[in-house]
């Protein structure tokens, strides 16, 4: 058993008080309290209708920018789209060069390289300090393949230098009750993501919170995904309806701050996938600092999954800048 692996389950055997079999796993998730649904949609719309005054306007603006995972997942990806990706990500608006960059760029795992080559100088290579390179795995989005398939992906990609793998969790084991299953698949795939240098990539583990139906399903997914080690827990693939919502954000944030009073640790939150205007993004800020609190608007802590909310945050940056609206032919088309 690696160190990685140990200090999961040693994490794992305090919270759960055994090992990470199905029984005990079913037993500790179910014994979860049960959430109010109808109490926390009401709380995501009052914190969804918070304002910002105008003089903190810009700052959320450009930390938004700055918590973008610059996004493209398409069968139809080319090097020469993910160069024009990752141009975009170092250089948002060429008009102004005050603009931050985004957190990472986030490719399917067979287009990491030409990632890589294109950020150069730019590529965080692992150190956090300048743009990170995202790769899905495990059968993106699926996840319908054999463990040895999975793991492949996520070692060949972490090789190829990913500095973020983001996992797709199991979810006909999830709802089927195979906890340990859906479990033990996280930590071999956070064992994947060790490097040569004995360093790991990031784990990002999707729920695809669409297809678990209920909001105490995405707490217990949750819960689960964090008790295996995962540094992020992100909602969705983006390929399924519906996708990251205030609702579902606000259950995950909820679990990431009761896990940081029980443990003292801090996991990162994903929402991805729907969010494409800059109004909609403050929504999440606010969302975020009122549950967890500003130590997470951070990129090791929060990021925005998107493709398209970079533009009309842009759009906006530009407004705040020159006064008027710029049209959308003033940034780069995706």
């Amino acid at each position: 058993m690696t160190s990685t692996q140990l200090a999961t389950r040693e994490r794992t055997l305090a919270v759960l008080g055994g090992e990470a079999t199905d029984a005990n796993l079913r037993r500790y998730l179910h014994g979860i309290p049960g959430i109010d649904a109808v109490g926390l949609e009401q709380r995501a719309a009052s914190l969804g209708t918070r304002s910002i005054k105008t003089t903190s306007k810009k700052w959320a603006i450009d930390t938004i920018i700055s918590l973008i995972d610059l996004t493209t997942l398409e069968g139809a990806d080319t090097p020469g789209k993910v160069r024009s990706l990752v141009a975009k990500a170092m250089n948002p608006d060429p008009s102004d060069p005050t603009t931050p960059r985004v957190a990472a760029v986030c490719v399917y795992g067979d287009m990491v390289p030409d990632a890589v080559a294109a950020l150069g100088a730019a590529h965080s290579n692992g150190t956090d300090s300048g743009i990170n390179v995202a790769a899905v795995a495990t059968a993106f989005p699926s996840g319908r393949a054999s463990l040895a398939v999975k793991l492949s992906d996520t070692s060949d990609a972490v090789a190829a230098g990913a500095d973020e793998i983001d996992m797709v969790i199991d979810r006909g084991a999830f709802l089927s009750g195979r906890y340990g299953q859906v479990f033990d698949e996280i930590v071999a795939v956070r064992e994947a993501c060790k490097r040569a240098d004995g360093s790991f990539a990031h784990l990002k583990v999707i729920l695809e919170t669409g297809e678990l139906n209920t909001y105490d399903n995405v707490r217990r997914a949750s819960w689960l995904a964090i008790l295996a080690g995962g540094d992020f827990i992100k909602t969705s693939t983006g390929k399924v309806a519906p996708a990251a919502t205030l609702p579902v954000t606000l259950s995950m944030l909820e679990v990431v701050r009761d896990w940081h009073r029980l443990t003292g640790e801090k996991i990162g939150v994903k929402p991805a996938g729907g969010i494409r205007t800059s109004k909609d993004a403050i929504k999440y800020l606010v969302t975020v600092a009122e549950t967890v609190g500003e130590d997470w608007l951070q990129p090791h802590l929060f990021r925005f999954g998107a493709s398209s909310l970079l533009n009309d945050v842009l759009l906006q940056r530009q407004k705040m800048t020159t006064g008027h609206y710029s049209g959308p032919d003033y940034v780069t088309i995706d």
